[in-house]
């Protein structure tokens, strides 16, 4: 039961413990990473831009909409007949078609950059999935089908919205930027669940899903204004220790090279972070450049 998956995340949190504190070798020389780290001074600067402040606001909805949805799912399924043990058979399916049915759209958004379209209209996927569990609460296929709409567009998003932080934050503030995104997503969730239950108890259980597709409708709106992402990955290269005018100088020089889109290197952490193309890019220029 409940009690029981809450001692095993307690079993599994103190093994994570032991494996941290004794397996795991302390680093020869620990120095701050751009890409996978929190600086404080580039925080005003993510939280200024207005396209990845659209994809905060967007694992905000995501997950709050999730948490209000699972308020009421498994209630309202056992008012159609199926019994609370008997629940996995409909979410195991489901998401196993969800996977399915998102992996293709995936592949279409990245290799033909068409990420915005597919991503708007998952957002659009969420907004009705919404409206139709508010239509179909007492009826069993319709809430099963209903299901399968929403994972669809929750995984389609969830898989798709980290590739857009990295592909708009500032390649020396990616970091920051994911900081700030998991925060958002954590909101969400507490928020989710919260406003959901204080919904199904003072306005009833189609005034969750009102709330969720309220979420998804200002969601695509604010998606249908986004820029379209950049079709660009981050790649990183080890350059030796310089001081802040040589490394400036050479993220010019890296920047002027063939398919690079952006580049900063830091001297005190001795690395090049580059944006580039996905293909075609200079790759042999830049290795020359760093010395490699």
């Amino acid at each position: 039961g409940v009690p029981g998956m809450f001692f095993l995340t307690g079993v599994l949190s103190i093994a994570a413990i032991f494996v941290v504190a004794k397996l795991v070798p302390d680093p020869s020389q620990s120095v701050f990473h751009s890409d996978t780290e929190v600086s404080t001074a580039k925080l005003s600067g993510v939280l200024k831009n207005p396209q990845l402040l659209r994809l905060d606001f967007g694992i905000f909805s995501l997950h709050a909409a999730q948490m209000a949805m699972f308020v009421i799912a498994p209630s309202a399924l056992v008012a159609t007949g199926m019994p609370e043990n008997q629940h996995w058979k409909i979410y195991v399916p489901v998401m196993v078609a969800a996977f399915v049915l998102m992996v293709p759209l995936i592949i279409i958004g990245e290799k033909r950059g068409k990420m915005k379209p597919i991503f708007t209209g998952a957002i659009s996927l969420l907004l009705v999935s919404q409206l139709l569990f508010a239509a179909f609460l007492h009826s069993f296929w319709g809430m099963v089908g209903t299901l399968l709409l929403f994972f669809t567009a929750f995984n389609l998003l969830e898989a798709s919205l980290p590739s857009l932080v990295s592909k708009i934050a500032p390649v020396s503030a990616k970091g920051t930027a994911m900081g700030v995104y998991n925060t958002s997503q954590s909101l969400g969730l507490f928020t989710g669940g919260a406003v959901g239950g204080i919904l199904a108890s003072y306005g009833g259980h189609s005034a969750v899903f009102v709330f969720g597709a309220a979420m998804s409708a200002i969601w695509l709106l604010f998606a249908i204004t986004m820029k379209a992402p950049p079709v660009v990955r981050t790649k990183m290269f080890q350059v030796k220790q310089m001081d802040a005018a040589s490394a400036s100088l050479l993220s010019r020089e890296l920047s002027a090279l063939q398919g690079v889109f952006e580049a900063v290197v830091s001297g005190e952490e001795g690395v090049a972070y580059l944006k580039t193309s996905m293909s075609g890019f200079d790759e042999e220029g830049v290795m020359r450049l760093v010395g490699a």
